[in-house]
């Protein structure tokens, strides 16, 4: 146990702390009514009220003193101990410190301060550090009511007796949405047409406020109306990205960007900007070219693409540049410039009324483009007020020089002719022509029938001609089918001839060469018979004189019956005679079975 020593003796170091925490405690209950002390902590912010001031009051229609007047005070008290309030003088209000979340804006409304003038209905941006200096405020003419100025994502210590601040946690309680207080996201390819809700009025005679400068987006609101700014619609846009913009201010509605397709330029005709200067030349009668940023028909087009234009004080009117295909008939392109175009229908020179479908090609330069706006406005007025009484009227004066079957028999020629004048007359309006074509041509019924008849009669008459041209032919041809058939026979006939005098010569000749072969052959044969008959005719002489004439006869007819095996003996002899006593004819039977059989076992194999 530690002790202290002093002149009152031994003071023990417990009783020490004893005593300053009784001491604390006691300071801390009797200090706000002994020594006036407050104390405010981090997250907080001390409101001062003073209950009465001897000698001082408020000026009329005033709530915050700035004098020590009793009532709401302007300044408040900072984090930390603060001594001299009082209790019986002062009441202190402790209220927490204003959050604004990040992607989020706060507004204010001063309960005091100077009124805000009559032409305006916000009250100006006073430099007050973010309105926590609420005596600044209301020294440097602050105004009464909604503020101009915003708070962006931060901590604020506000003096709530002076300054109402609305946050997206209590919008509900002020009339508003959550949304309202979010930071304003222009998603991209769109762009946010601003209407401002304070400001001087659009002069006469305009639609829109101009550009006004430096005044980032209209998230200076300050800057805007110092620098001129108009309350309205407004000329200038804002771009995707996200903006502080106060509700209370500014309005702006989201549209898509401009695009303008491949094929096609977009003439602008501006209702707002710098005074009109025509430039389009002395050339150019039938309208005004201005240029970019001044009111009126601008000479440069847009070309294909996305562009941030403001729709609400711009018309941007699309042109093809592209050919375009326009239907006086009973059919209609896409881009419906012919929608109310149809046949046209004409009078010839024979008195007939008759329907024409003509197909008319036209092309505007991209240059041109605003020149053709400048005239006619539009590119459908172009067709109904320029394009159709061009065409139609031509044909309806052209057709009274020709007759009918003129246009059905000489069709090119009057589509040449058509093309011709057209290409002038629309080329005066910076058009050009590029092809005129006539299709189908509807005729009187009546005409068609008559012309019908003729026709099938005149095919008729050239199908009998060809058929009797035909049946000639086919004579023609079978003749020479026959003539060729004969003469393919006579050709035979011819060859037949030379073939058979070729095989009578070739007879002869081999007749004479058998002849020859003949007559020497019989020479040979003739002289060997010769010589055989004398060498027979010798041998013969000499047999006879050997053994006599009929000796020598027996012997050579017993040779012959030896060479030629002559049967002189028959294998069975039958006996027919009477005195025999046997039947001639059975015998001779049985005597032909007898010597088949010996023949057959002569025959047989020896076992």
């Amino acid at each position: 146990m530690l002790a202290i020593v002093t002149s009152l003796g031994v003071i023990n170091t417990d009783a020490l702390i004893a005593i300053g925490a009784t001491l604390f405690i006691v300071l801390f209950l009797l200090g706000p009514l002994v020594f006036g002390t407050v104390l405010i902590h981090e997250q907080q912010v001390g409101i001062v009220i003073k209950r009465f001031s001897p000698g001082k009051s408020l000026p009329p229609g005033h709530l915050i003193a700035l004098h020590g007047e009793a009532g709401y005070q302007a300044d408040t008290l900072a984090p930390g101990l603060h001594f001299g309030f009082w209790r019986w003088q002062y009441r202190i209000l402790k209220t927490r410190v204003t959050i604004v979340p990040q992607g989020e804006i706060a507004l204010v409304v001063a309960a005091d301060g100077e009124p805000i003038p009559s032409e305006r209905i916000l009250g100006k941006v006073i430099d007050c550090d973010n309105f926590q200096d609420a005596r600044k405020f209301l020294v440097m003419g602050g105004e009464k009511g909604r503020q101009l100025g915003i708070l962006t994502a931060g901590t604020y210590r506000i003096n709530s007796s002076l300054f109402t601040v609305i946050t997206s946690y209590n919008a509900q309680e002020h009339d508003m949405m959550a949304p309202d207080l979010h930071l304003h996201h222009v998603v991209s390819d769109q762009v946010g047409i601003v209407t401002t809700l304070d400001g001087r009025p659009i002069e006469q005679g305009e639609i829109a406020g101009p550009v006004i400068a430096n005044h980032d987006n209209f998230q200076n609101a300050q800057a805007f109306l110092e620098g001129g700014g108009h309350r309205g619609l407004q000329e200038q846009i804002l771009l995707s990205g996200n903006w502080n913009i106060n509700p209370w201010f500014v309005q702006v509605e989201q549209v898509p960007m401009l695009q303008i397709p491949i094929g096609h330029v977009g003439v602008v005709i501006s209702f707002v900007g710098k005074a009109h200067e025509d430039v389009s030349g002395i050339d150019f009668k039938h309208g005004d070219l201005v240029n970019a940023g001044h009111k009126g028909v601008w000479v440069t087009p847009l070309y294909p693409g996305k562009h941030p234009v403001n729709t609400r004080i711009m018309k941007v009117e699309l042109v093809p540049t592209t050919n375009i295909v326009l239907n006086w008939a009973n059919r209609t392109e896409s881009h419906n410039y012919d929608a109310k175009l149809s046949s046209i229908t004409v009078r010839s020179r024979d008195g007939f009324a008759f329907n024409l479908d003509v197909s008319q090609i036209i092309h505007v330069g991209a240059l041109d483009a605003p020149k053709v706006i400048s005239r006619v406005g539009s590119m459908q007025n172009l067709v109904d007020h320029v394009l159709q009484p061009i065409v139609g009227n031509y044909f309806r004066n052209s057709a009274q020089n020709y007759t009918v079957l003129d246009f059905l028999s000489a069709r090119s020629e009057r589509q040449t002719e058509a093309a011709q004048h057209i290409r002038i007359a629309i080329g005066a309006y910076d058009v050009q022509a590029i092809d005129t074509l006539i299709g189908d041509i509807h005729p009187p019924a009546t005409l068609m029938a008559t012309q019908t008849d003729r026709k099938i009669a005149e095919e008729q008459r050239k199908t009998y001609e060809t058929q009797e041209a035909a049946q000639i032919q086919r004579q023609q041809l079978v003749r020479q089918t026959s003539l060729a058939d004969i003469q393919q026979q006579v050709v035979s006939a011819e060859q037949g001839v030379n073939i058979a005098e070729l095989q009578a010569n070739a007879h002869i000749k081999q007749a004479s060469g058998e002849s020859e072969s003949i007559r020497l052959r019989a020479h040979g044969e003739s002289e060997a018979i010769r010589a055989t008959g004398n060498a027979k005719a010798e041998a013969y002489r000499a047999g006879v004189d050997a053994i006599g004439t009929q000796g020598y006869t027996i012997m050579q007819l017993m040779q012959i019956v030896g060479e030629r095996n002559v049967r002189i003996v028959p294998d069975v002899a039958v006996n027919n005679s009477a005195t025999g006593g046997g039947n001639g004819l059975v015998d001779g039977m049985i005597g032909l079975m007898l010597r088949d059989q010996t023949t057959a076992a002569k025959a047989a194999p020896k076992s």
